[in-house]
C-alpha cells in the first residue's frame, strides 16, 4: 500500500476529476441469482499492488459463484471516490486506515459510500531501512537520527547529496511524505517510485549491493520477511497531528507525526445493499488475515505466479470457508 502527499497537492475533489477507469476482465454467471436482485454486473475496482489485485479477484470469484455479474475496474486509489459516490462503482476491496482513511471519511459522510468492515488485515506503512545501515546512522530507528547531516548523507544519491533519499510510493498511494519532511524539518528529498513493482526491485538490487536506501514498506507483503531492517519510529500518529497544525512538535505545521497503523476497509457504494443483498452480505463476511496475504503475494511476485493461479489456488482450498460467505 500501502506510502507521500496523499492528494499530490491537490484537493480530494480536484483529484476525483483525475479518476481513470477502464473495464477489463467482465461477467461470468455461475447460477441466476435472486429474483429480487439486479443482474447488472457488480463493478469492483483494481489498484496498482499485488495484495489489492489478490482480495478484489478473491471476492469476485466468490460472487460469481453466487450468480453474480462482475467486472473489474481499474481505478485511482483515492479518486475512485467519485464513482462509488456517484455509483458508477461499488466496490473497493481495500481502502488502507494508513493512507486512506481521510479520503474514506469524507465518502461516508456525504451518505452515498458506505464502510463494508474490516477485511481481517492490519495495515502497517512506514519508512524503512536495511539493518546494514544501522552502522552509518547508529541513532536508528528514532527519526530525530534522521536529522543529522552526516546521517542523512549516509542515506543520499547522487541525485539528491547531501540530502538523504526517501524512495516512496507511487503517488497516487498518498501518505504525507512530502509533509512530513518538511514538518519535521529532515534534510531528505522524497522520490517517488512509479509503481510498486518498481518500489520493490530498487529494494532488492539496493539490498543486494548494500546500497544505501530509505523506502516505503507496507504489511501485509513479503518484503519485511525477506529482508532484515526496521521502521522509522516516528512520533506517534493523532487525527490532531494531521488536522491541527498547533498540535505536535511543529507548531505551525500539520503531518509532524509518523503514519497511523490500523484496519484495511472494505468500502463501496451505498446502493449495494439494496441492489444486491445477498452481494452485500458476501463482501460483509469476506476476510483474510496478514499471513494468508503474505504468503499469496510471495507467490505472485517472487514465485512467478499469477494473480488468477493464486487466488484459484486459495478458492480449491477454501471452499468450505467462501461458501459460508454466499449462504450468509
Amino acid at each position: 500500500m500501502h506510502s507521500a502527499n496523499l492528494f499530490s497537492g491537490r484537493s480530494f475533489r480536484q483529484l476525483t476529476a483525475a479518476l481513470v477507469i477502464s473495464s477489463a476482465s467482465c461477467m461470468a454467471i455461475a447460477a441466476p441469482v435472486a429474483a429480487q436482485e439486479s443482474t447488472d454486473p457488480i463493478k469492483l475496482t483494481l489498484h496498482d499492488w499485488t495484495g489489492q489485485l489478490i482480495t478484489t479477484e478473491i471476492m469476485g470469484e466468490v460472487l460469481k459463484k453466487a450468480g453474480y455479474s462482475i467486472e473489474y475496474v481499474q481505478a485511482d486509489y483515492l479518486a475512485q471516490f467519485a464513482g462509488l459516490e456517484s455509483g458508477d462503482l461499488h466496490v473497493a476491496m481495500e481502502m488502507w486506515e494508513t493512507t486512506g482513511r481521510e479520503a474514506m471519511d469524507a465518502a461516508t459522510a456525504t451518505g452515498k459510500v458506505e464502510n463494508f468492515g474490516p477485511t481481517g488485515m492490519k495495515a502497517k506503512e512506514e519508512w524503512w531501512y536495511p539493518s546494514y545501515m544501522t552502522e552509518q546512522c547508529p541513532g536508528l530507528p528514532n527519526w530525530e537520527a534522521l536529522k543529522d547531516e552526516a546521517c542523512a548523507e549516509a542515506f543520499s544519491t547522487a541525485e539528491t547529496a547531501p540530502k538523504g533519499r526517501y524512495l516512496g510510493g507511487p503517488v497516487t498511494w498518498g501518505g504525507f511524505d512530502d509533509e512530513r519532511v518538511e514538518a519535521l524539518e529532515l534534510p531528505f528529498e522524497v522520490i517517488h517510485a512509479g509503481t510498486d513493482a518498481a518500489l520493490f526491485a530498487e529494494l532488492e538490487s539496493a539490498y543486494q549491493r548494500k546500497a544505501p536506501i530509505m523506502l516505503w514498506i507496507y504489511a501485509p507483503h513479503w518484503a519485511p520477511a525477506k529482508y532484515e531492517g526496521a521502521w522509522v519510529e516516528f512520533p506517534e500518529y493523532s487525527s490532531e497531528c494531521y488536522n491541527d497544525a498547533s498540535t505536535g512538535i511543529n507548531p505551525d505545521m500539520a503531518y509532524d507525526c509518523g503514519k497511523p497503523f490500523g484496519e484495511i476497509w472494505k468500502v463501496g457504494w451505498a446502493g449495494v445493499k439494496e441492489k444486491w443483498p445477498g452481494a452485500y452480505d458476501a463482501i460483509k463476511a469476506f476476510t483474510i488475515d496478514n499471513d494468508e496475504m503474505g504468503k499469496m503475494i510471495t507467490e505472485v511476485d517472487l514465485n512467478g505466479k499469477t494473480v488468477s493461479e493464486v487466488v484459484a489456488d486459495w478458492m480449491n482450498a477454501n471452499e468450505d470457508r467462501w461458501s459460508g460467505w454466499i449462504k450468509k
